[in-house]
């Protein structure tokens, strides 16, 4: 796993959102044997950037926020269920849930709606 350690040099409010600087990097392998010539930070980033993208709790500096943690629970689980499930990714051209064998066919959001248990609601 590749760490990254950000900071900002001073703290002023003219700088207050101005990026923070990267300051530094650990590495640490969690588990197996990952080739260090390809641990990058990449794949996380593009998806901190998609939720970013596709739901406004996540964007930043703005008042849409979840105002109860299990709106924000419900919220994610959406989020990837439509993710993996409805959405056809370009580089897979078909779902990642297509793509793994867990389903044959592109979901509707009818189909996801329909997981829902009547008395929730």
């Amino acid at each position: 796993m590749l760490q990254k350690i950000y900071g900002s040099v001073q703290d002023t409010p003219e700088t207050r959102y101005s990026p923070a600087i990267c300051m530094g990097a650990r590495e640490a392998v969690i588990s197996g044997h990952p080739d260090h010539n390809h641990v990058s930070t990449s794949y996380a980033e593009r998806q901190n950037l998609t939720m970013r993208m596709s739901m406004r709790r996540f964007t930043r500096l703005t008042n849409g926020f979840s105002k109860k943690l299990e709106n924000h629970e419900h919220a994610l689980a959406l989020y990837f269920m439509y993710y993996n499930f409805c959405r056809i990714h370009q580089t897979l051209r078909v779902t990642p849930a297509m793509e793994a064998g867990i389903s044959d066919h592109v979901w509707d959001l009818d189909e996801i709606i329909g997981l829902l248990e009547p008395d929730g609601m």
